[in-house]
Parts: structure tokens; sequence; C-alpha cells
């Protein structure tokens, strides 16, 4: 096997091109650790990393430009893959010095979904996020090797990909048909772009905790541009009642409870009778996808209607159940509220999100500020409730419009032409 240490015979392409093909060889950059050239039988060159001394790993780097541009990701000059080689050879060993295995997603995963659970909230819907979308793909793909172009080419696949939808247990994943009108195709963009920050966060984390030496890769990737700006679909006073008229008893009680309070739907069904405090006039929301509680003034009719609703029930019962006595569970409000929009003619379907929209539009349409507002809706800033609200709370250009000149009332001044 033809070896040498002398970079000179490698760091030249001229010079490498006039090497034999189909044998090793290296260069010693130091510390046990040395970049290998070979060229196969197609004559295409590869840099490799061997790292370590008498039990060593191996580490393909990538092509050499020896025919192509470098761009130091998928095609490497001999400085940039022995700078290659440094980041790797930083992930083979430990403190102590041993050559271990480097780190893989699915391992990079799993340390953050241990991290997650001790740390944050909605932990199983992260967990789904991940085995659904992200580890089909990387399970076993070395972090150290991910590329931005891949990463990209993933991003792009998310977002024209058909919307998976409610399947029977041990059923095939069933699916919507791809995105076709430009606020689905928008949707599908933001939803893609909510994937690629959990992967980013499980690749960042293993990052910067030392697991990897370079966070390049996926820190190129940008997310899809203004994607998050849906327009906010709230309710009409009438079709509000249309709503309330056709709805199922018990699913009337939720869409009441929703435009009382603007609490979520996973909120509501989680309210006890001990949440309601009549003689205050508030109702309790327990601490949920913010972190915090929150406590909601009730008007009138809506302490009315708590009052009724609890009547009977005992501290810790839920203040909210289904007719045939069970609690609500997840996704139980889809397809009720799906039926009642059919029947009260609200085209296109909302979905019970909205109604908590509904809840802060009406808010907004009073005057109410919106620091006020996001208050009530249990926001952690007022950014978002800015960027969905603001517009209804500015009267400004209401007030400036209704002074244009819209009638014909106008005097007929008729000059003669002298």
């Amino acid at each position: 096997m033809a070896r040498t240490n002398r970079a000179n015979a490698l760091d030249n392409r001229t010079a490498r091109l006039k090497l034999p093909i189909q044998k090793r060889f290296y260069a010693g950059i130091g510390g046990g650790l040395a970049l290998c050239y070979r060229r196969d039988g197609k004559g295409i060159g590869t840099w490799t990393a061997r790292i370590g001394f008498h039990e060593y790993k191996t580490r393909l780097i990538g092509e050499a430009d020896d025919f192509k541009d470098a761009d130091g990701e998928t095609v490497f000059t001999y400085f940039q893959a022995a700078e290659k080689a440094r980041e790797l050879e930083k992930e083979y060993k430990t403190d102590a010095g041993l050559i271990t295995a480097p780190l893989t997603v699915s391992k990079a995963a799993e340390d953050y979904l241990n991290w997650y659970k001790l740390n944050r909230k909605s932990y199983k819907n992260t967990s789904i996020t991940i085995n659904t979308h992200i580890l089909p793909v990387f399970k076993d793909r070395l972090i150290s090797e991910l590329t931005t172009l891949e990463i990209k080419r993933w991003h792009e696949s998310l977002a024209i990909k058909p919307r998976r939808t409610r399947t029977k247990l041990l059923s095939e994943q069933a699916f919507l048909l791809p995105p076709q009108t430009e606020d689905e195709k928008r949707a599908r963009k933001s939803t893609a772009n909510r994937i690629l920050t959990v992967f980013k966060a499980i690749l960042n984390k293993a990052f910067y905790d030392g697991k990897t030496a370079s966070d390049t890769a996926w820190r190129r990737v940008k997310p899809f541009p203004k994607v998050e700006e849906a327009r906010i679909r709230f309710l009409k006073p009438y079709e509000v009642d249309y709503l309330l008229n056709v709805a199922e008893p018990d699913f009337k009680d939720l869409i009441q409870g929703a435009l009382f309070t603007g609490a979520r739907y996973g909120e509501l069904v989680k309210m006890r009778v001990y949440d309601f405090m009549p003689d205050q006039g508030l109702v309790f929301i327990q601490p949920g996808k913010s972190g915090k509680g929150r406590h909601i003034p009730l008007p009138p009719e809506g302490l009315a209607f708590f009052e009724s609703l609890t009547a009977g029930k005992t501290g810790a019962d839920f203040v909210f159940i289904r007719r045939n006595g069970r609690q609500w569970t997840k996704n139980d409000q889809q397809r009720p509220m799906k039926e009642a929009c059919r029947k009260a003619n609200i085209e296109p379907a909302i979905g019970f999100h909205e109604l908590r929209h509904t809840y802060a539009s009406m808010l907004a349409q009073r005057g109410i500020d919106l620091l006020t507002i996001s208050k009530l809706l249990g926001h952690a800033d007022t950014r978002i409730t800015s960027k969905h609200y603001a517009h209804l709370c500015d009267t400004t250009l209401r007030d400036a419009v209704a002074k244009l000149p819209f009638t014909n009332k106008r005097e007929n001044k008729i000059v003669a032409i002298r």
C-alpha cells in the first residue's frame, strides 16, 4: 500500500491526478489523525479521515475537487478535507481521549426527548413529530455527515406532501389530497417550518452539548418566509346564533364555554367545577400550552351559564361532559364541529379554535387593548396577539376613512371661461 506523509503530494490537484488509481495515499495531520486520498476505477477521487493509532476508525469525508469546484459540503479541497477530518476527530474522542462511535440522529433525538420530557410541555406531540417526519428519513445518519442540501430537500419535500388524516388503529396511514389552493400550500409550508424547528432543536442540543463539532449544515437551512400569516377566521354574530341553534346539546355547551372564555378546547375539557368561582365571577384556566394558568372574568350571561352547568356537581367533576357521561378527549370535537357547520351552512367549515378567534375579535372590535386581550388569551407576550388582532383594534384607519366625502353633496361652482 502506497503511503505518504507529505501533504504536497495531495494538496495540489495536478499532482494528485498523477498518482496511481485504486491506491491509498495518506497525509498525517497529527495526533493519530490522517487524511487518505484514493481514486476509484472511474478516476473519481475521495477523501477519507483515519482517526486513531493502532485501533483506528475511518470516515468518508467526500469527493476530492479533482474535476469539480469545491463547495465544502460534498466536494472538498485538501485543506477543507483536513478541517473536516479534525471536526470528525472531536466527535469520536471522549474527554478521556478514547475513540468512540459518532452520534447518529436517532441517538440525538433520544437525548433530546429525554431532556424535553423534563423541561418542556407537549412531549407527546413532539415525540410524534420526530417519529413521523424526522427519524424515517435521518434515523441512522451521522450528524457530522448531514449536508445543507439534503436537509433543504427534505424540508422542501414536507411542503408538498399531502396532509395526514385520522386513521383507524392498525390501518394504513391515510392522507388527504396534495395541497391545491394557495392557502393550503401556505399551511403545508408552515407545517414544514414547525417540523424543521424540531429537527434543528435536536441537532442544536447535540452541538451545544459538545457531541458534534459543527452546526453549519443545518444553520444554513432557512424556513419558508411569510407562511405564518394566515387569515384569521372568526364568526359573525348571526353565524354564532346559527351554530348554537343546530349543535347537539353537549357540544353546544362547549361552544358557549369557548365563546364566554376564549379558552382552547383542551383547556375547556380539563376544567373542573372547582375552577369556577361564582362569587368572584371568574373561571380559572389550568396551566396549559403557555405553562401558566389564568383567571377569566365572565360577563353576566357567562356567569349564569356556568352556574347552570355546574349545578348539582361536586368540585372535582368535569364542567363539560359528553351526553353519554364520559369526558371529552382529544379530537372528539372535530366531527360534531364539522356537522354543526354543515347544518348552519357555514362554509368553509371552521375548526373549534376559530371560536377562540371569535372571542378575541369581539373584544378587539369593542376597543379592548391588545395587552388585555393577550392576558385573557394566555399568550406569553403581545406579539402573537398583535399579529392576529391588531388590525381589529386599530380604529384610527376606520375613523380616517369615515371622513372621506363619499356623498355627492358638493357645491356646483361653475366659472365662466373668459
